[in-house]
């Protein structure tokens, strides 16, 4: 049996077994609420395992070793701001987040400054969901081209459809299940690729003789940079949606917070070793495009590796496409169809609408990844759009009486097109798209309390008085939290 053949069959195996777990898995999609949130409660290790799994995709995989391979080591800095963000939102939020029962970020938001804003925020949302998707796609679809020797365009259109597919199948319990899979062979995938790499550049001191010194510094990026990783990164994870769902498939706030100290324990080494790999391209492959760092390290393994390597590497597209299509498809059923076009409350409507929005969102994305090439740049872009989303939600939990709703409705829609035009425009003066995505709602919100329009005497989410919509209280706005799973 030939090496490509050896490769092919093992990630052919690999399918038929996530294909085979959304099969089994698509009894609990058969309603609206079990199909956008599982149909059962889940442990908090398996709950982190699976944010981990939608963190790690390929933009984090193939993106950081992309970086890695121009800026040195420091890349690694992209993902180890992820893992620092599910730190602060472990110990900060992820109670809050439980006790509220949302199930998307922008009912979450809603809850403090009204429905005008939930409906902003879910369409931001839902533009960083398929920026990251695109992102996803660009770099899966490199990497499968190069790794399967076939179309980088033709790449991109399998990985669409398949990843797609299996989500509509079985609904977030497929995406849960089959992202404990997922984490498995990425990690172990990822630790083979790291280990023959590093062995091929002749270990760490055939990098310090190839490679200037700045490539091994852990600030060669540059604190600035850095910062803008942390801000978007980190911020972002206050504010995502598929985060936010997965939220409400464990029983309790303590299991809540376990949860997402889980999921930075895989964050951070995973980010080193991805790192390591673009440094160790850059010794064994300097001619290449620095997209190909992670896949041509790949190529160099022996035919069984290999298999596990690129397994694993499809793993990465498969984990992240599933929780941003399932994240995607759960706004659009709750902050649109349901109340505009589902008022009746057709459990069979709502079902076929999910579905299809999930198929819909899987595939759009794959129209712009044929144009898209900065993975890493595109996926904090994403980033920084959530990031803007996350300064509501520090304010709505910590310091609800600040600004207005009026002024969190002006702050989100203007947040889009500047963070959007900022990035377009190259980042001017050397400011990160990232800082303008904080500072143009800190600025907004500030004008508005400054003028005398803030909120009067509004109260932490969560907490007891009759005058506001709360979590438990008799006069709570409409929410999603009373659809909640068997379990409860």
């Amino acid at each position: 049996m030939s090496s490509f053949q050896i490769v092919v069959l093992m990630v052919v195996v690999y399918i038929i077994v996530i294909a085979a777990v959304s099969v089994i898995a698509r009894k609990a999609g058969r309603t609206a609420e079990g199909f956008v949130r599982g149909g059962r409660v889940f442990p908090a290790a398996v709950i982190g395992l699976f944010m981990a799994s939608e963190v790690v995709g390929t933009s984090a995989s193939v993106g950081t070793a992309q970086a890695a391979f121009t800026s040195g080591i420091s890349a690694a800095w992209n993902l180890g701001a992820l893992g620092i963000g599910f730190v602060i939102f472990a110990l900060l939020f992820a109670k809050r987040f439980k006790r509220l029962d949302e199930v998307t970020i922008s009912g979450a938001l809603e809850r403090a400054y009204g429905p005008g804003v939930r409906r902003v925020a879910s369409l931001t949302m839902i533009a960083s969901l398929l920026l990251v998707a695109t992102a996803a796609y660009v770099s899966g679809g490199a990497m499968i081209a190069t790794l399967l020797g076939i179309e980088a365009d033709w790449a991109v259109v399998i990985v669409g459809v398949l990843a797609s597919v299996y989500v509509v199948i079985g609904g977030m319990r497929s995406v849960i299940y089959t992202n404990l899979i997922n984490i498995a062979v990425k990690i172990i995938g990822i630790v083979v690729v790291a280990i023959a790499a590093y062995a091929a550049a002749d270990g760490y001191h055939g990098m310090r003789v190839a490679l200037p010194p700045r490539m091994l510094d852990w600030d060669g990026v540059g604190w600035s940079q850095i910062g803008a990783w942390l801000v978007a990164g980190g911020g972002a994870m206050f504010a995502t949606q598929y985060v936010v769902q997965a939220m409400t498939t464990v029983s309790s706030e303590a299991k809540a917070r376990t949860a997402g100290l889980y999921t930075s324990l895989i964050l951070i080494p995973y980010g080193i070793l991805a790192a390591l790999i673009g440094v160790c391209a850059a010794v064994v492959h300097p001619e290449i495009d620095s997209l190909q760092a992670l896949p041509s390290m790949v190529v160099d393994l022996n035919p069984f590796l290999q298999g596990i390597a690129v397994t694993g590497l499809i793993a990465s597209v498969f984990g992240l496409i599933s929780a941003l299509t399932i994240g995607s498809s759960t706004l659009l059923l709750k902050d649109f169809h349901q109340p505009y076009f589902n008022k009746e409350n057709d459990e069979a409507k709502a079902v076929r609408f999910a579905r299809l929005a999930t198929l819909v969102c899987g595939l759009i994305p794959v129209v712009v990844a044929l144009f898209a090439s900065d993975v890493l740049g595109v996926t904090f872009l994403a980033k920084a759009l959530r990031a803007s989303l996350a300064v509501f939600v520090v304010l709505m939990f910590y310091r609800p009486s600040f600004g207005s709703r009026q002024g969190a409705l002006a702050s989100i829609c203007l947040s889009l097109p500047a963070v959007v035009g900022w990035y377009i425009a190259g980042d001017p003066f050397g400011i990160d798209n990232a800082y303008i995505a904080i500072l143009t709602p800190l600025v907004i919100m500030t004008i508005a309390q400054l003028s005398g329009r803030g909120a009067k005497a509004r109260t932490p989410i969560g907490t007891a008085r009759k005058d506001i919509p709360t979590a438990t209280g008799p006069s709570a706005a409409p929410t999603d939290h009373h659809m909640s799973t068997g379990a409860r």
